[in-house]
């Protein structure tokens, strides 16, 4: 099919496969089918991410009987909840509200009993927004060290095995806290492979790693130590294990993933008479490298058909990286596209999105972009050279000034990033 007008407007499409995929991670839509029995005794509702409150709202829809308890979002994530509190704090960078509601959601499943369950609701962005630093380390310490490890390339899971070895919440030890009572976490994964160990560094799950693996991560990326870290890095026994007798009574369900999410857009797109190529739900890797592949399988469609023959869509999921060597914003969705675009030079017939599923791609209030054979010839018109924003990580400023911004707002879910090139 050489005329992409046969499948109507490319880019309505693309932004209907987005809109399919972020709408099958709503948790009114997940968490009710995982809710456990009433317990004899209270009910205590904890949680932190993007997706807690929305969680929270879905809980109390759900839920006969009386709740209590407090979970922690992003600012300007909060919905309105009768019975569970809903704090707001900063995030990729944790602030003194992070710490506060820590505090307050340790105390709260301190000192339950046998009868008691906690329901912990967690999705991603739980690392930053639930913060509180292990005794001797303080909260500018973790703040230095996280901003250092988002700027460094460290995948998700080296950051969140930093994480939970500074904390003293995450890394299984709120469920430890919990204990006797018992603990169901109910997880919205935005990590590759959808361990339940690294969504939001795992509050509820038992930690088989050590602070000294912690403190090899943080030398391998180049991020400076205090001494004060390096000294409980070098100390402390590190997070409660799988025989730890705390983590005896503790359920965790992942209710939902970045592969369903992809499911739902390919239903989307086989409805438009496109044949969805699902690549993997979890790419990692630089983001500029990452969109240099997914090109070069583009074009490998044009050429040759194979995954498939165009019309097809090739979708994606997971978490690039994006190694910050200039004065831009970064962004791993935006800087992709923009690598994408660079590689394409233009060729027909190819457009493509790239966003956050939670509506921000890195610090930016922007979900992503769009980009198509015309991208760099816009570009430019407005005198822009793609090359040298790629190079000042400033791929935000490059869409901004195209009008291709993909912006959202909050979307109350996080099963991270969504990718989709559509070959016509």
């Amino acid at each position: 099919m050489d005329d992409p007008r046969a499948l109507g407007d490319p880019r309505a499409l693309l932004r209907a496969m987005f809109d399919a995929a972020v709408a099958a991670a709503d948790p009114v839509h997940r968490v009710a089918g995982f809710l456990p029995p009433r317990p004899p005794g209270r009910v205590v509702v904890v949680g932190a991410g993007k997706a807690s409150a929305r969680m929270a709202q879905a809980v109390e829809q759900s839920w006969e009987g009386p709740l209590s308890g407090l979970v922690v979002t992003r600012y300007g994530h909060a919905v309105p909840c009768a019975q569970i509190q809903i704090a707001q704090a900063a995030h990729p960078v944790p602030d003194t509200a992070s710490e506060r509601a820590a505090h307050r959601i340790l105390d709260l499943v301190s000192g339950l009993g046998t009868d008691d369950l906690v329901l912990a609701l967690i999705s991603g962005g739980g690392s930053a927004l639930l913060t509180l630093p292990a005794p001797g380390i303080t909260l500018a310490d973790k703040q230095g060290i996280n901003t250092a490890l988002l700027r460094s390339g460290a995948p998700i899971g080296t950051m969140n095995l930093v994480r939970k070895h500074l904390s003293a919440i995450k890394g299984g030890r709120l469920a430890a806290a919990a204990f006797p009572a018992a603990t169901v976490g109910l997880l919205i994964s935005d990590v590759p492979g959808d361990d339940p160990a690294l969504i939001a560094s795992g509050p509820t799950v038992a930690e088989a790693s050590s602070p000294a693996q912690a403190l090899a991560a943080l030398a391998a990326y180049g991020v400076p130590v205090p001494p004060a870290v390096r000294a409980h890095l070098e100390s402390t026994p590190g997070c409660p294990g799988p025989e730890d007798p705390h983590m005896a009574r503790v359920t965790n369900h992942v209710i939902a993933t970045p592969q369903q999410s992809l499911q739902a857009a390919a239903t989307v797109a086989h409805q438009a008479g496109v044949t969805p190529v699902i690549l993997s739900d979890s790419l990692e890797g630089e983001a500029h490298q990452v969109g240099i592949m997914l090109a070069s399988i583009a074009r490998q469609v044009r050429r040759h058909g194979q995954p498939a023959p165009a019309p097809c869509v090739l979708l994606s999921g997971g978490e690039t990286t994006v190694t910050v060597r200039g004065t831009g914003r970064g962004g791993r969705n935006v800087e992709l596209l923009l690598s994408l675009a660079l590689a394409l030079r233009g060729a027909p017939h190819i457009h493509a999105l790239a966003c956050d599923t939670d509506g921000i791609d890195g610090a930016e209030e922007v979900a992503g972009a769009l980009v198509g054979p015309d991208t760099l010839c816009r570009a430019e018109q407005l005198g822009m050279t793609a090359t040298a924003a790629l190079a000042s990580n400033d791929a935000h400023s490059f869409f901004a000034a195209l009008g291709d911004q993909v912006i959202t707002g909050p979307t109350l879910t996080n099963v991270n990033d969504f990718r989709a090139v559509l070959i016509t």
